[in-house]
C-alpha cells in the first residue's frame, strides 16, 4: 500500500467516544496509513542515518478501557523497539500530525542526552516554526522561535532532572493543512524534518 494522504476521517477516529469503536477505526482508517508510511520512509531515513532504521507502529496493547488519544509510527536503529532509544516519529491526534525527533523518557541515556544539549545550545539551529515538547502524551508544544535562552535552560534542567520528562522536536500540521493530502509532498516534508533534527539524533546516538 502507498501512502496518499490523509483525509478528515482519519481525524474523525479520535472523536468516536467508546474504546472499541474507537480502536476498530484506529486499525481499519489509520493503521494502513502508518504502516505505508513507516514502510516507504524507511529506505530513506536508513540511508540519512547510515545504518537500517526500523518501523514500529504503535498497537496500543495495553490498553483496555481508555481509547487512545493519538497514535504514530515510530522509526529506531532497533528492530525490536523503539522507546528506549532515540527516535523519529510520524502521527497523529485528532487535531494535527506531528514529525518529530524524539528521546523519551524510556531512554536510560535521556539525562546524558540533556547535559549535551546544554552544552551545545549556542550551536542549535532550528527552524522558527519547529516545536519543542517536552511530553508526548500531550499534544501542545512551543515555536522554537518562541523559545529564549532562559525557556531552553529551564527545558533542558527538567529533562535532566524529571524521570518523566522528555525532549520531542521537530513540526506540526494542522488537520486542515493541504500537505496532508498530498502523500508525497508530505513524505518529502517528513524527511526534510528529520534531516533537520539529525543532528539531535546524531548527539543522542553517540551516548
Amino acid at each position: 500500500m502507498a501512502f496518499n494522504g490523509f483525509t478528515s476521517a482519519d481525524f474523525t477516529v479520535f472523536s468516536l467516544p467508546g474504546f472499541e469503536e474507537r480502536m476498530g477505526a484506529l486499525k481499519q482508517i489509520v493503521r494502513p496509513k502508518l504502516e505505508a508510511i513507516g514502510a516507504q520512509l524507511a529506505p530513506a531515513l536508513s540511508e540519512a542515518v547510515g545504518m537500517p532504521m526500523y518501523a514500529h507502529v504503535a498497537k496500543h496493547a495495553r490498553r483496555t478501557v481508555n481509547p487512545p488519544k493519538d497514535t504514530w509510527v515510530a522509526w529506531s536503529a532497533n528492530a525490536r523497539g523503539y522507546k528506549a532509544h532515540p527516535h523519529f516519529q510520524v502521527g497523529l491526534w485528532g487535531t494535527h500530525v506531528f514529525a518529530l525527533f524524539a528521546m523519551i523518557y524510556e531512554a536510560p541515556q535521556k539525562a546524558s542526552f540533556a547535559r549535551q544539549l546544554r552544552e551545545n545550545l549556542d550551536q542549535l539551529r532550528m527552524p522558527a516554526d519547529f516545536v519543542w515538547s517536552g511530553d508526548h502524551m500531550q499534544p501542545g508544544a512551543v515555536p522554537h522561535g518562541e523559545m529564549d535562552a532562559e525557556a531552553f535552560r529551564v527545558f533542558v534542567d527538567r529533562l535532566e532532572q524529571v524521570k518523566k520528562a522528555e525532549a520531542l522536536c521537530g513540526i506540526h500540521l494542522m488537520a486542515d493543512d493541504p500537505l496532508l493530502t498530498d502523500g508525497d509532498a508530505f513524505l518529502e516534508r517528513v524527511m526534510e524534518v528529520f534531516r533537520t533534527t539529525m543532528p539531535l539524533y546524531r548527539m543522542a546516538s553517540a551516548l
